[in-house]
């Protein structure tokens, strides 16, 4: 199972070096104002990584929102009773 899982990695590494050299043409992004030139395939992994950050945060909020949701409430716990103390003598 292990050489398994080593051979799709090295597969995996291969298509993404492959796709990395076959893109090596200059793309320009621009967005409200800001221009960035850089290289498809570097685009093309930022944006993959920034997808990956906002929506394991998405992913994250929902699930805690979720868990909030239906969480049983704990109960209250009762006021405790006025302790009685010794017996005071103002003599």
């Amino acid at each position: 199972m292990r050489y398994l899982y080593l051979f799709l990695v090295i597969t995996f590494v291969a298509l993404l070096l492959a796709f990395a050299l076959g893109n090596l043409s200059s793309a320009t992004l621009s967005f409200l104002g800001w221009q960035i030139t850089a290289p498809l395939a570097a685009m093309i992994v930022a944006v993959y990584m920034l997808g990956m950050l906002t929506g394991g945060s998405v992913l994250s909020f929902l699930r805690h929102s979720l868990h909030k949701a239906t969480a049983k409430p704990a109960p209250k716990a009762a006021p405790k009773p006025a302790q009685a103390g010794p017996p005071s003598s103002n003599v």
